[in-house]
Parts: structure tokens; sequence; C-alpha cells
């Protein structure tokens, strides 16, 4: 694995591309690299990736998210703890409730990117 020691990484691109929002070869921080790296991290999981799902659709309290997943109580609220502190999900108190919902769209689409590049990689391997 490359090291990241170095304050900064260039994101070299010879065409136009998604990146161009960061600059063309412009440099990436490391403080940025490690932010990025944590919320790829929250996201890993596939419960946490089914709980972004479930957000994005519209704010859920946690036994909505239990009957929805078919996962127990105990663990989704740990998985709605690592996306929270990883700036994924807000959780709004009312009355003995909280409800969650994602912070922004930006997180639903790397998820939505995610699961669509898998879904090529599903197709690719069947036609072959």
């Amino acid at each position: 694995m490359p090291s990241t020691d170095a304050a900064h990484v260039s994101l070299a691109r010879s065409t136009a591309g998604p990146f161009d929002a960061l600059g063309a070869a412009a440099p990436v921080p490391k403080a940025t690299l490690d932010a990025a790296g944590e919320l790829l991290r929250a996201l890993a999981a596939p419960v946490r990736i089914a709980i972004v799902l479930q957000l994005l659709q519209s704010g859920r309290c946690v036994h909505e998210l239990v009957g929805a997943l078919g996962v127990p109580q105990p663990l989704i609220s740990q998985h709605l703890r690592v996306l929270k502190s990883a700036g994924v999900v807000r959780g709004e108190r009312t009355g003995r409730e909280v409800l969650y919902e994602l912070v922004d769209d930006h997180l639903a689409r790397i998820v939505l990117d995610a699961l669509a590049h898998a879904q090529e990689g599903m197709t690719d391997a069947t036609a072959l």
C-alpha cells in the first residue's frame, strides 16, 4: 500500500473528468485524503450501505430500520453510531425516538455509484 506521508498527493488527469472540481493535477492535502478514507471506511459495511439506502428514501427511526433490514436493534444502533461519527447521518430527537437522516446527497451518490459499479461488474462476469 502506498504511503501518504507526503504533505499531499497529486491527482494527475490527462483528460477532463469528474476530478476537475479538485483541479487537474492539483495537490490534495493529506488531511483531505485522511477524511475521505474515514468516510469510505464508514461506508464499507453492507449493513451501513443498506442504512444509507433506507435514509435516501426518507428519515427513519431505529425501529423502522430494524423492520426494513431485518437486523437486530443493537446492531443497527452500532452502525448508526459509526455513520454519525463519520458525518454521514445526523439524528434529531423527537420525544422518545431519534429520527436519522443523511447529512447530504453527496454521500448517497457515493453509495449509489458504488452499487452501480458493483452491478456492472456482476453483469460483465455473467456475460463471460
